[in-house]
């Protein structure tokens, strides 16, 4: 089975949001089987697609489309991605309250699968108070809006918390440092981060250094992308190669 896998970056090809509904055409006429969706178009594709799945609709954001007879079918990975992560790196944790950091596209996908992974109260935290709103709002259609909640400052919202999702930027190569305040990290919480780039980052440090158990952001870039390969290809791929092969790359 001989596969092709070509990078369309719309900054590289000097093209914009305007030009996805040109793409997708052209995708299909190819005989592409799908296609990934990244940064800045997940929400703006979602117009284009004949069906969304749970994830995609909930999320709000579409990362993977399949194309199969005549019909362009959205789905989100980063949501089943971050899950198998954590449920691979931070099994038996405690789930009675948890924090979320980000109210984006990432969070959005993170959130949903701190949900389903039986989170009994997540309380989202967000530089943009508007953007968290309707995170949860979006979300309560899906899930006990009990089960959700909103806060404004982080380190109140963490005093009392098991857990911690960090879903911004902040901690990658280009965006370097502190999503919170160093000493709102505590020895009772668990921190699972989205950063890959690099995959220690100074919050998973901190978080160490009290003893926390962590989960770094590899995981969910990783299997997001093999769930990404299995909607298109029908095979199930070796997702511990997958893993083994990344961190390689992420140590360069």
């Amino acid at each position: 089975m001989t596969l092709c896998y070509q990078l369309i970056d719309l900054t590289a090809i000097r093209r914009d949001l305007d030009s996805l509904g040109g793409l997708l055409e052209s995708a299909e006429l190819m005989g592409f089987s799908g296609l990934n969706i990244t940064h800045p178009a997940k929400q703006a594709v979602i117009p284009l697609l004949d069906e969304l799945s749970e994830e995609a609709r909930a999320i709000g954001a579409v990362n993977t489309v399949k194309f199969a007879g005549g019909r362009r079918i959205g789905f989100n990975t980063d949501s089943s991605g971050f899950a198998d992560s954590f449920r691979r790196g931070l099994a038996g944790v405690p789930m009675a309250r948890v924090v979320q950091l980000g109210a984006g596209g990432a969070g959005a996908a993170t959130a949903y699968a701190v949900l389903k992974l039986g989170a009994g109260h997540l309380t989202i935290v967000d530089r943009a108070p508007e953007r968290a709103a309707s995170l949860v709002q979006n979300l309560c259609q899906f899930f006990d809006a009990s089960r959700l909640s909103i806060a404004g400052d982080p380190v109140l919202a963490l005093k009392d918390a098991e857990g911690l999702v960090h879903a911004t930027p902040t901690g990658m190569r280009e965006h370097p440092g502190m999503p919170v305040a160093r000493t709102a990290i505590h020895a009772g919480l668990w921190v699972a981060e989205i950063v890959y780039f690099p995959l220690e980052t100074e919050l998973l440090q901190a978080a160490k250094e009290q003893g926390c158990r962590t989960l770094d952001g590899g995981g969910m870039a990783v299997f997001q992308a093999a769930a990404a390969f299995e909607i298109f290809t029908g095979r199930v791929p070796d997702r511990e190669r997958m893993l083994r092969h990344f961190r390689t790359l992420a140590e360069d």
